[in-house]
C-alpha cells in the first residue's frame, strides 16, 4: 500500500517545480499541464508558457543563463521558495543554446569555473586518473552514450594529469570542453547554469564508471566509485491526505535556498522540515507536511546555495545578496535519521524558546522605544531629562522678564500667552494680548528695529535650558526621589531582559553542543563563488590544501595563496556583489580522500608525476618536452631580436657619439629630450643670473668683509691674484679649490644651492610644483645620496656654453674642478643615472599627465584614456621608491576611473542604437580600449572605488541580456560578454605609450599649473 506514495512524492515535486519555474500558484492549472505533458516536465512548462506568452516574465526569462542551483536528478525535496519567487530551470532550447553559448564562449576559463570545477578535480583526481577503460570496449555497443563518455574520460585523465605534472602555467582543456559543448547541442539537453553543468558533468562520470564497474563484477547491483564518492540518501517520513508513508530518496547535490536565513544551520533546518504537500487530486486537497532525514551521507557532501530568484515586479531574475555563514566544520548528527527523537525534542525546546525569546524582545523594544507618537525615546533617557527639567533652577520668573528695562515689571500679560524658550531663542515674539496698550506697543515697537550682532544673542542672566516656573523643594524632593527610583528599576529592568536574551541565544547556540551530536563532523573542503548579477557574472574558487593547511584561490590561471578571512569576505555575501553558491564539506573522519600516497619500497610520499600511471606519466613527460622546445624556440626568436635591437642601438649611438661633445656626453639623460636646447638654455639663464648676483654681491662687501671670509687653515700665500678657498655647500661638504680672487664663484655655488634648498622646503599650492623647475629641488625632497646632488649642481656650473663671459668663465672653471676632485668611488654612476632617469621619468609622467586631463576636459575620452593610464602606471613605479617620487595617485586613479566609465557610456549608447554601424564602434571601443584595461582596476583589491567602477561597468551590459533584441546584436552581446566578464588580473593586451611632443621646462610648468587650476580636487560624484 506505501507504494502510492513515492508517486504522490513525485507529483508534489513536479508540481514544485513548475511553480518555481513559472511563477503560477493554482494547483488545478500545474496539475492539468501535469496530465496534459504526461509527466514530461519540459512539455509542461512550454504548455503553460504558451498560454502565458504575453506575460513579461516569461519573456524576461529566455535570456537568463546564471549560476541557479538547479535539482539533481535524484533529488526530490520539495519547495523551500517563496511562491512568488520563480526558479527558472527550464526555459525554451533557443534561449538554453544561447545561454550554453555565452557560459562557454571562453572555453578555458568556462572549463575551469562550471565544469570540472576545481574542488572536485582535487576530490576526484585518484579516481579520474586511475580510471581503465572497458578491456573488451570494442565489443560494446558503440551507442551515443558510450561514444561520447570514453572520449571524455580519456581527455579528462590527461587534463588531470597535465595539472599534475605539468611544467606550464596554466593547461588547455578545451578538447575536453568540446566534447561537453558537442552534448549541449543535442535535443535532450536542458543545462542552462552551472548547477546543470555540474549535473551533467557527474553524470558522465558515473556512467563512464558504471561500464566499467559492470565489467569487473557480476553482482546484480555493481558499485560505481562516482555514486559511493558524491551521493548519499534521505529518508522522506511524513503525512499525505491522512495517510502517513515512507520514501527512500537518493540525492547528490542538496539544494538551499538563502532569502530569509542567516547561517546554514538555518537553511538546512528548512530543507529538512518541508511545510505542506499539495494533492493531484483538488477535491481532496488536504494539507500535510514532510521531514527528511539523512540515512547515508556521501564522502563529499554538496551544497547549492539558490541565490537568484526571479522579481515578477521588475520582470527579471535578480541575485540574492544576502550574507549566509557557513562554518569551516560542519556537525550533521541533527539531521541523521538516528538521532531523529532527540532532535524533535530539541526542535520543540528550540521551537519554545524562539517564541519566548520574541516576547521578550518585544518587551524590551517598549523600554527602548517609549511614546505613543512618531518619535520614540528610550524610557531611561525620557525620566533623565523629566528629572533634569525638574532640577533646574530659573534665574527669573519668566523668559521675558529683564529683557529691556523699560518692558512692564507687573504680571498684565496671561501666562499662557508666553512664548517658549525655543521660541525666544529663535524667532521674535507674537503680538501679545494685553489690556493695557503701551506695553503693546511698546513691544510690538521693539520687535521691528533690527540691531545686527545683538538681537540673537541671550541676555547673560538668563537659563539657557527651560526650567518650572513655580515647584517648592518639597515637591522637588518627592519628584526627585520618584525619578530616581523609576529610571533605577527600568535600568534594572532593561538590563535583565537584555541578559535574559542573551541566556537564551546562547542555549539556543548549545543545543546540539553535547556529545552525541558532534559525532558527524564534516569539514569545508571547497568554495565556488560568484561575482556579479543575476545575468552574468565571474566564477573562482577556493580550495583547502590539506597538506600546507592552508586555503588556496583557485581564479581562472591563476592559484594563489589565499585565508580563512578573504574566504569569508568573497563567500558570506552582503559585500559588493561576490558570494558563494556551492560549498563541498567532506567527511573529517575518514582520511583516505586526502591521505598522501607512499612508495611501497621506500616508504616515502609520491609527489607530482610519481602519483600518476604509467601510461599518463609518458603523456606528461613528453608534453614537457615539447614544452620545452617551445620555450628553447622561444629563447631563440628573443635572442635573435635582442642581438638585432642591440647592433641597432649600436649603431645609432656611435652615429650620435660622433655629433656630441666631450662635455655633452657628460650631461644627465633627463636632458636628451626632445627640448634638450631649451632646458640648457633654461638653465644657462638661470645660472648666469646667480653668478651675476652672487658678483654683485661680493662687490659691495667691504674689505674686512673680504679678509674676514678667507679661510683659517690656508698655510701658504699663493700668487696674488690667485687664492686657495675652502667651499662648503651645506649638506654636501667642504672643497679645497684654487680660484680667482673675488670670490664670488663660490658664492655663486653656495647662493644657487640655498634658493634650490629654500625651493625644497617651501610650502606650495597643487599648481606650483618646484620639482619640475629644477632636478636638484627633485632630488632634496626624495633625499637622494649627497654626492649625486653635489654633482649634479656643479655640472649646471660646469656647462661650457657659459664660458663666453669672464665671471662665467671662472665659475666653470671652478666647478670643472671640484667635479674632478670627486673620486670614482664616491659617487655610484650607476646609482647617478638611475635617479636622473627617474627625474626624466617624472617630467615624461607629468606631460602624460597634462596631456591626458586636457583631453579629458575637452571630452577626447579616447585620448585622454591612454595617456592617463601611461601617466598612472609610471607614477606608480615613482612611487613605489618614495612617497615624493611622483604626483598624487588619488588624482590620476580618479580620472582613469572617470575616463573608463565615460567610454564605456558611449560605447553603450552607440550599441542602444541599434545601427550596425555604431554597434561595431561601441565594441571596439570595447574591446580595444576598456576590455584590455579593466585588470589594471582589478590589480588592487583594496582600491575599492575601482572594483565598483568595474562592477558598474559589467552591469550596464549585463542587463542587456534581460531585453528584446535582433539576434544579430545578441550574437554580438554573447561573444563580448565573457571578455568583460574576465576577472583575471593579466594585462591581455596593451597599447604602445602615445609620443609626446617637444616641450620646453616653462611651458611644462605653465600648463601643469594651468590644469591643476582648472580641477577641482575633490570630485563630486565622490568616486
Amino acid at each position: 500500500m506505501l507504494s502510492v506514495f513515492p508517486f504522490f512524492q513525485h507529483q508534489q515535486t513536479f508540481l514544485n517545480q513548475l511553480r518555481e519555474i513559472t511563477g503560477i500558484n493554482d494547483a488545478q492549472i500545474l496539475q492539468q499541464a501535469l496530465k496534459d505533458s504526461n509527466g514530461n516536465l519540459e512539455l509542461a512548462v512550454a504548455f503553460l508558457t504558451a498560454k502565458n506568452a504575453q506575460t513579461p516574465q516569461q519573456e524576461e526569462a529566455a535570456y537568463y543563463h546564471t549560476a541557479l542551483p538547479g535539482g539533481d536528478r535524484y533529488i526530490s525535496v520539495g519547495s523551500q521558495a517563496d511562491p512568488n519567487v520563480i526558479d527558472l530551470t527550464g526555459d525554451d532550447k533557443d534561449d538554453l543554446q544561447r545561454a550554453i553559448a555565452l557560459s562557454l564562449a571562453e572555453s578555458n576559463r568556462a572549463f575551469r569555473e562550471t565544469g570540472i570545477t576545481d574542488e572536485e578535480q582535487a576530490i576526484s583526481r585518484r579516481l579520474v586518473l586511475n580510471y581503465k577503460p572497458p578491456s573488451n570496449v570494442q565489443d560494446l555497443p558503440r551507442n551515443q552514450k558510450e561514444h561520447r563518455n570514453l572520449p571524455f574520460m580519456r581527455e579528462l585523465r590527461y587534463l588531470f594529469a597535465l595539472l599534475v605534472g605539468t611544467k606550464r602555467k596554466y593547461v588547455d582543456p578545451s578538447r575536453a570542453v568540446e566534447i561537453l559543448k558537442d552534448a549541449f547541442k543535442s535535443n535532450d539537453s536542458q543545462q542552462q547554469d552551472v548547477s546543470e553543468f555540474t549535473h551533467k558533468l557527474l553524470d558522465w562520470l558515473e556512467d563512464a564508471f558504471q561500464m566499467k564497474a559492470e565489467e569487473e563484477t557480476d553482482e546484480d547491483k555493481p558499485k560505481n566509485p562516482m555514486v559511493e564518492l558524491f551521493y548519499g540518501r534521505f529518508l522522506a517520513v511524513g503525512v499525505l491526505e491522512g495517510k502517513k508513508f515512507e520514501n527512500t530518496e537518493m540525492f547528490g547535490q542538496y539544494p538551499l535556498q538563502v532569502n530569509g536565513f542567516k547561517d546554514l544551520h538555518e537553511c538546512l533546518e528548512a530543507a529538512m522540515i518541508e511545510g505542506e504537500i499539495e494533492s493531484l487530486h483538488s477535491e481532496n486537497s488536504g494539507k500535510s507536511g514532510q521531514e527528511h532525514w539523512f540515512t547515508e551521507l556521501p564522502p563529499v557532501l554538496t551544497f547549492e546555495l539558490s541565490r537568484f530568484e526571479f522579481n515578477q515586479a521588475l520582470g527579471r531574475p535578480e541575485k540574492i545578496h544576502n550574507k549566509l555563514e557557513f562554518p569551516q566544520v560542519l556537525y550533521l548528527d541533527r539531521y541523521m535519521h538516528r538521532n531523529r527523537e532527540i532532535t524533535r525534542i530539541k526542535r520543540e525546546e528550540i521551537k519554545r524558546l524562539k517564541d519566548y525569546l520574541t516576547v521578550l524582545q518585544q518587551r524590551l523594544e517598549r523600554y527602548l522605544s517609549y511614546g505613543s507618537g512618531p518619535k520614540r525615546f528610550p524610557l531611561v533617557d525620557v525620566l533623565q531629562y523629566a528629572l533634569e527639567f525638574a532640577s533646574s533652577k530659573p534665574v527669573c520668573t519668566s523668559p521675558v522678564d529683564d529683557i529691556d528695562a523699560s518692558s512692564p515689571s507687573s504680571g498684565s500679560v496671561p501666562s499662557q500667552t508666553l512664548p517658549s524658550t525655543a521660541d525666544q531663542q529663535g524667532a521674535p515674539p507674537p503680538e501679545l494680548p494685553s489690556t493695557s496698550p503701551a506695553p503693546v506697543a511698546a513691544i510690538s515697537s521693539r520687535s521691528v528695529i533690527h540691531k545686527p550682532f545683538t538681537q540673537s544673542r541671550m541676555p547673560p542672566d538668563l537659563p539657557m535650558h527651560p526650567a518650572p516656573r513655580h515647584i517648592t523643594e518639597e515637591e522637588l524632593s518627592v519628584l526627585e526621589s520618584c525619578l530616581h527610583r523609576w529610571r533605577t528599576e527600568i535600568e534594572n529592568d532593561t538590563r535583565d531582559l537584555q541578559e535574559s536574551i542573551s541566556r537564551i541565544h546562547r542555549t539556543i547556540e548549545l543545543m546540539y553542543s553535547d556529545k552525541s551530536m558532534i559525532q558527524v563532523p564534516y569539514r569545508l573542503h571547497a568554495v565556488l563563488v560568484h561575482e556579479g548579477q543575476a545575468n552574468a557574472g565571474h566564477y573562482w574558487a577556493y580550495i583547502f590544501d590539506h597538506r600546507e593547511s592552508r586555503w588556496m584561490k583557485y581564479n581562472d590561471i591563476a592559484v594563489t595563496k589565499s585565508s580563512w578571512e578573504e574566504l569569508v569576505r568573497d563567500s558570506f555575501g552582503g559585500y559588493r556583489n561576490a558570494s558563494a553558491y556551492c560549498l563541498m564539506y567532506i567527511n573529517d573522519k575518514p582520511q583516505f580522500l586526502i591521505q598522501e600516497e607512499f612508495n611501497k619500497e621506500t616508504g616515502q610520499a609520491l609527489v607530482g608525476i610519481e602519483t600518476l600511471p604509467p601510461d599518463l606519466r609518458d603523456f606528461v613527460e613528453e608534453d614537457n618536452q615539447r614544452f620545452e622546445k617551445e620555450l628553447e624556440e622561444w629563447d631563440a626568436q628573443l635572442a635573435q631580436k635582442a642581438l638585432q635591437e642591440k647592433l641597432l642601438a649600436s649603431q645609432k649611438l656611435r652615429e650620435s657619439e660622433s655629433s656630441v661633445t666631450t662635455a655633452q656626453a657628460g650631461e644627465p639623460e633627463y636632458l636628451e629630450q626632445p627640448s634638450r636646447s631649451d632646458f640648457s638654455k633654461h638653465l644657462k639663464e638661470e645660472t648666469i643670473r646667480i653668478i651675476t648676483k652672487a658678483s654683485h654681491e661680493h662687490e659691495d662687501k667691504s674689505p674686512e668683509t673680504v679678509l674676514q671670509s678667507k679661510p683659517e687653515n690656508t698655510t701658504s700665500q699663493p700668487p696674488s691674484n690667485q687664492q686657495v678657498v675652502e667651499v662648503e655647500i651645506p649638506h654636501v661638504g667642504k672643497f679645497m679649490i684654487e680660484s680667482k680672487e673675488g670670490g664670488y664663484d663660490d658664492e655663486a655655488i653656495k647662493l644657487e644651492y640655498s634658493r634650490l634648498v629654500k625651493l625644497a622646503q617651501e610650502d606650495t599650492p597643487p599648481e606650483t610644483d618646484y620639482r619640475l623647475h629644477h632636478v636638484i629641488v627633485y632630488f632634496i625632497q626624495n633625499q637622494a645620496p649627497k654626492k649625486i646632488i653635489e654633482k649634479t649642481l656643479l655640472e649646471q656650473f660646469a656647462d661650457r656654453n657659459l664660458s663666453f663671459d669672464e665671471r662665467c668663465h671662472n665659475i666653470m672653471k671652478v666647478a670643472q674642478a671640484k667635479i674632478e676632485m670627486i673620486k670614482p668611488e664616491e659617487v655610484n654612476m650607476e646609482e647617478y643615472e638611475e635617479w636622473h632617469q627617474d627625474y626624466r621619468k617624472f617630467r615624461e609622467t607629468t606631460m602624460y599627465l597634462i596631456i591626458g586631463l586636457e583631453n579629458f576636459q575637452r571630452e577626447s575620452y579616447i585620448d585622454s584614456l591612454l595617456f592617463l593610464i601611461c601617466a598612472y602606471q609610471n607614477n606608480k613605479e615613482l612611487l613605489s621608491k618614495g612617497p615624493y617620487r611622483g604626483h598624487d595617485e588619488e588624482l590620476i586613479s580618479h580620472y582613469r576611473r572617470e575616463c573608463l566609465l565615460k567610454l564605456n557610456e558611449q560605447a553603450a549608447e552607440l550599441f542602444e542604437s541599434g545601427e550596425d554601424r555604431e554597434v561595431n564602434n561601441g565594441l571596439i571601443i570595447m574591446n580595444e580600449f576598456i576590455v584590455p584595461f579593466l585588470p589594471l582596476l582589478l590589480v588592487d583589491e583594496m582600491e575599492e572605488k575601482d572594483i565598483l567602477a568595474v562592477e558598474d561597468m559589467r552591469n550596464r551590459w549585463c542587463s542587456y541580456l534581460g531585453q528584446e533584441m535582433e539576434s544579430n546584436l545578441q550574437e554580438k552581446l554573447t561573444d563580448f560578454l565573457p571578455k568583460l566578464l574576465d576577472c583575471s588580473t593579466e594585462i591581455k593586451g596593451f597599447h604602445e605609450p602615445p609620443k609626446l611632443p617637444p616641450y620646453s621646462t616653462h611651458e611644462l610648468c605653465e600648463r601643469f599649473a594651468r590644469i591643476m587650476l582648472s580641477l577641482s580636487r575633490t570630485p563630486a560624484d565622490g568616486r
